[in-house]
């Protein structure tokens, strides 16, 4: 291949221009982005760029200019005449600090990572701007009618405003812990801590802690004798309060948690967990995209979070998650819990 060839197959746009001005390398990305532009031509003519001032690229950098010590331009937005918005960075050459420049390297990459990563910052800002405002309006109006009324307040009142603004924090805490987990999941960093546990036990505790704060029905149903399963309890515990608490407000009738042992075919011993509702369910043309961020289902609001966080927490156990319909016409949710620890899988 050609120096030509392996220019034109890089995926960011390269200009590169010698000692005079005059672009001397320009790969097809670049021409495409630019609008055009070649070889021999002056690096002002074909670098077409301008910020929001108006201002063009090299007026802006004079990258022949400054210091002898200067050797690059760091990366900075710019617009290209189309509108789009590049990344564009320099690299000042010269033979020794003494000399004058020799070459000017720049790239150009597409923005539209960055914009993308700017919106999911926005999204998640927004999510977590409004999640947090109604609990924290709830705390903060009780507290000051308690402050403003203790004395006409009797004790019973006192005792419901007390609890109301207890079960208001702990959804803040939970948030907050949410949101902290998916932060590690997606930096690599979730820090797990298995060991072997009773699967019956912890979801007994949850689907008891979660039936007592609804009117719908939630059972657990036990089939066979189970193995222990090899998690962490904690993060254990926040998947299936996620799970069952999803099924209560975005279903319909009785949730019902199901754990039996895996089958002998199944990729690797362990517990097979079910949840299903007899809800709407949910078609098979967007369960592809129940496990990103922010992904909303239904009129009953949330933070967008739970089901991306409760695929990161399962697979980051080795475990595996489906989703199919449940036999009650709602949504089923299966997850594999392993058996053994299964992180280095």
């Amino acid at each position: 291949m050609t120096h030509l060839g392996v220019l034109d197959a890089l995926p960011d746009g390269v200009v590169v221009a010698d000692g005079a001005g005059t672009v001397v390398e320009l790969n097809r990305t670049a021409r495409a982005m630019l609008g055009g532009g070649a070889t021999g031509q002056p690096l002002d003519e074909v670098l077409r760029l301008q910020d929001q001032d108006g201002n063009d690229w090299c007026s802006h950098n004079a990258p022949y200019d400054g210091l002898s010590t200067r050797t690059g331009v760091p990366e900075q937005p710019w617009t290209l005449p189309s509108g789009q918005e590049v990344l564009v960075t320099a690299r000042i050459h010269r033979p020794t600090p003494r000399d004058p420049v020799e070459l000017v390297a720049i790239t150009l990459r597409s923005g539209r990572g960055r914009a993308r990563l700017d919106r999911e910052r926005s999204d998640l800002v927004a999510t977590v701007a409004h999640e947090i405002r109604s609990p924290l309006t709830g705390v903060k109006g009780f507290v000051q009618a308690l402050l403003n009324r203790w004395d006409k307040l009797n004790d019973e009142q006192k005792r419901l405003m007390l609890t109301t603004v207890h079960s208001d924090s702990e959804r803040l805490s939970r948030l907050i812990a949410e949101l902290l987990d998916v932060a590690r999941i997606d930096t690599g960093r979730l820090s797990l801590y298995p060991r072997p546990q009773d699967s019956t036990v912890l979801v007994g505790r949850v689907v008891d802690s979660v039936a007592a704060g609804t009117s719908r029905s939630v059972e657990l149903v036990v089939n066979g004798d189970l193995p222990t399963v090899t998690v962490d309890p904690d993060k254990f515990t926040q998947v299936v309060t996620n799970l069952v608490e999803n099924g209560v407000r975005h279903g319909e009738g009785t949730v019902t948690v199901t754990l039996a042992p895996l089958p002998a075919y199944a990729e690797f011993p362990g517990v097979l967990m079910t949840v299903d509702d007899a809800g709407r369910g949910i078609p098979p043309d967007i369960r592809r995209r129940v496990f990103t961020k922010f992904w909303k289902h239904g009129e009953r609001g949330g933070s967008g979070l739970g089901m991306y966080l409760v695929n990161g927490l399962v697979r980051a156990h080795g475990g595996t998650l489906t989703i199919s319909d449940s036999p009650a016409g709602g949504a089923r949710i299966e997850i594999h819990w392993p058996a053994q620890d299964r992180r280095q899988d």
